[in-house]
């Protein structure tokens, strides 16, 4: 397999540019529309719950610090969530290339990787500009952001790819999979402080590994402090193990699943 990635690279490469180039053909912003969504949610809720939390965030002096605060969560999330989505389409999206054109399979989860990668670096230079307009300049905990940014990947593109193979054979999952997402964004402290949480409830957290990513993201931009390692490393695991079984089972199933597309 990494053979093959390699002797198809500048496929893969120019696969991602021209998916990237595309977003512009007939739209005035193009592939902007990709940072303006999340940009105008954070507004959104900003100008609905910023009164109502501004007061709990210790330890941001500065008068936007739940602004700064939700576009930090908001850039975890959104990466996660874009990769799960897109790959649970993924193979049924491109069910005509897998039957008509012969070339390595494991190109289309490198294609999206790749994609959703780019979409998120032009969201993190948009934030990183929007924090220096705010008088909010992270430190040097900042490099701790492309280890962050691979464990999320890997997270997101491993469940989206199993994901992705079960809703091949029952497309159920395509309709249960956003209400879940929906679910879980809730019960990840994006739009708010763990603290608020009532205590009895606060230690279901744990088993959200979002939990730890978004927390990770708001401890290195938002108060410039290191990541709790532990349980990045622990996430890192996981999205090992999900991303090694989602190659299993894709390979298992590949055969099957171009019949069924």
């Amino acid at each position: 397999m990494l053979l093959a990635v390699w002797r198809f690279r500048h496929f893969i490469v120019s696969s991602i540019a021209n998916e990237f180039r595309s977003r512009f053909i007939r739209s005035r912003l193009g592939g902007l529309w990709g940072i303006i969504h999340p940009l105008m949610q954070v507004v959104i809720f900003a100008f609905i719950l910023s009164h109502v939390l501004a007061s709990k965030l210790p330890g941001i002096d500065n008068r936007y610090a739940y602004a700064i605060y939700l576009m930090a969560g908001t850039l975890a999330w959104n990466l996660f969530s874009e990769v799960v989505l897109r790959g649970l389409t993924l193979f049924i999206d491109n069910g005509n290339l897998l039957k008509k054109i012969s070339f390595p399979r494991i190109s289309l989860p490198l294609i999206l990787a790749g994609g959703v990668l780019l979409n998120n670096v032009l969201l993190l230079l948009a934030i990183l500009l929007i924090f220096l307009l705010l008088g909010h300049v992270p430190g040097v905990q900042l490099l701790w952001l492309p280890l962050l940014t691979l464990v999320t990947l890997g997270l997101g593109l491993g469940l989206g790819l199993i994901l992705g193979v079960l809703n091949v054979f029952l497309r159920d999952i395509g309709q249960v999979v956003p209400i879940v997402l929906q679910f879980l964004f809730w019960f990840t402290p994006v739009v708010y402080m763990s603290s608020i949480i009532p205590e009895q409830y606060r230690h279901w957290l744990v088993f959200n590994p979002m939990y730890v990513v978004v927390d990770a993201y708001h401890q290195v931009l938002v108060f410039n402090q290191p990541p709790a390692l532990g349980g990045v490393a622990v996430v890192g695991a996981l999205a090992l193990l999900l991303s090694g079984f989602a190659m299993i089972l894709f390979r298992k199933a590949s055969p099957e699943m171009v019949d069924m597309l």
